[in-house]
């Protein structure tokens, strides 16, 4: 039995959607992040060392990082074919963005989730009016650029495909939809209307809304 070790609000949703498109049976293990640091729990270093989400384990064998994790079940489970394309081409494609959704924009993303909290707790009360303008400062100068850069760049892409990989509907789209979700949450989808669209369809997928019920409240998909 595949056991995913879940984080809420976290990148392992997409884990749950991915083993919901396969149709294969799969467990949870629920962990809640530290309310205050938003951090996961230390018990998730007892499945994995470097204690984050997502990790799934299958018979003896435990896996972290989406990206590893999407394509093993892809190989694994998909004896049909029907999350990988079979196009060269778009199979290119499939392969760059499943590596471009944690190797380019999530790194902005999380910079940008954590320059927005330094004016919060947990930094020091006296501290916070300086951390905050050094938070806005840097996001206004350099953060909000580059996710624009890439913002511009999603929407073009999907001005001319229907999906990532191409004219079908991939994993490449499973993998992409967190930072997706990323950007309409921390700063929306203005004036992206083939991004904006593209969100709504794989929102719509029952594979993904049954995910969302197995997985319990997500606040990054609002």
């Amino acid at each position: 039995m595949i056991t995913v070790h879940h984080l809420n609000n976290s990148r392992s949703q997409r884990i749950l959607w991915m083993l919901e498109e396969l149709g294969v049976p799969y467990q949870i293990e629920r962990y809640q992040r530290d309310p205050q640091t938003m951090l996961a729990p230390e018990a998730l270093k007892k499945v994995h060392p470097l204690g984050k989400s997502p990790v799934l384990t299958d018979n003896d064998l435990t896996l972290a990082e989406s990206g590893a994790i999407i394509e093993y079940l892809q190989e694994t489970y998909d004896a049909q074919g029907l999350l990988k394309p079979t196009d060269h081409f778009a199979r290119q494609s499939y392969r760059y963005w499943l590596h471009y959704a944690e190797g380019s924009l999530m790194p902005l993303l999380v910079m940008k989730l954590i320059f927005s909290r330094l004016g919060k707790p947990p930094v020091p009360l006296l501290a916070r009016p300086i951390a905050g303008a050094i938070g806005k400062g840097v996001q206004k100068a350099y953060l909000d650029k580059q996710l624009a850069t890439h913002r511009a760049y999603l929407e073009n892409h999907l001005a001319e495909n229907a999906w990532f990989a191409g004219a079908d509907f991939s994993a490449a789209d499973i993998q992409m939809s967190f930072p997706v979700e990323g950007l309409n949450a921390r700063g929306g989808l203005s004036g992206c209307p083939h991004l904006s669209d593209w969100l709504k369809k794989v929102q719509a997928r029952p594979a993904y809304q049954q995910a969302l019920k197995q997985g319990g409240p997500y606040q990054i998909a609002g």
